[in-house]
């Protein structure tokens, strides 16, 4: 296990890590999109980007755009390269606002979370769209943990905390036992060869009707390439 530092809230710093890593000349056969937080209070990125938005969706957006090549050349025609985006089954009451994506006109920690997560679905179907236009061995997944008793909960307000506290072990999932899908997409010859599948308790099952709105799913790729300063060229491709 080797440890190099990454914020996923900072587009200097994940570009910086794609050089570090990118130096090292190594194969990437995965890659696990699973940073995030959950119901803080408004605030901004570095870069300016609400932080829902910044770091749960366009902090991944622009780590995988920047990564692609080097899993593009790890997969294999009988072992693919796997990319498995951690989303949340909070992005079933999700809304996408194209035209106010940093949710300036009304803040609301439940809708931007939400959002984002809804934003991860639509990247993830469109990315295995462009990825099998381009005969990529590489597929992308999308993944639901299940509700998991992790620090994520801290800017909840109090009182669910309490009940958080009394009823996790009934109600709750453990860290290894969120972590169980993540890993089943990630190695599982199940799914080898799938892409654009979201997975729930290691199966495939269905996402928001919303999610699979190409027009939305294109228009939210072009915005977000350029949110974070990369060129659009899958916006030529079907």
């Amino acid at each position: 296990v080797e440890f190099l530092y990454c914020d996923l809230a900072s587009m200097k710093s994940i570009r910086q890590f794609v050089r570090e890593f990118k130096a090292k000349n190594c194969p990437l056969h995965v890659l696990v999109n699973n940073a995030g937080v959950m119901l803080v209070p408004e605030r901004k990125t570095e870069d300016g980007f609400e932080e829902h938005f910044g770091l749960n969706y366009l902090g991944h957006f622009l780590l995988t755009n920047l990564l692609l090549d080097t899993l593009k050349q790890s997969g294999t025609h009988s072992h693919n390269a796997r990319i498995i985006t951690v989303s949340s089954a909070t992005h079933y009451v999700g809304k996408l606002h194209l035209n106010d994506l940093q949710s300036r006109c009304s803040y609301s920690p439940h809708g931007a979370y939400a959002q984002s997560k809804l934003a991860l679905v639509l990247f993830t179907y469109r990315l295995q769209h462009l990825l099998t236009a381009n005969g990529s061995h590489v597929t992308a997944n999308v993944v639901d943990p299940g509700v998991v008793n992790t620090e994520l909960y801290k800017h909840v307000f109090w009182v669910v905390k309490v009940v958080k506290w009394m009823t996790a072990w009934l109600f709750f999932k453990t860290p290894e036992e969120g972590a169980s899908t993540t890993i089943y997409a990630a190695v599982s010859p199940e799914v080898e060869g799938a892409g654009g599948c979201y997975l729930y308790n290691e199966e495939r099952t269905k996402s928001a009707d919303l999610a699979y709105d190409e027009e939305l799913q294109r228009r939210l790729w072009t915005e977000s390439c350029k949110m974070v300063g990369i060129s659009d060229k899958a916006s030529r491709l079907p």
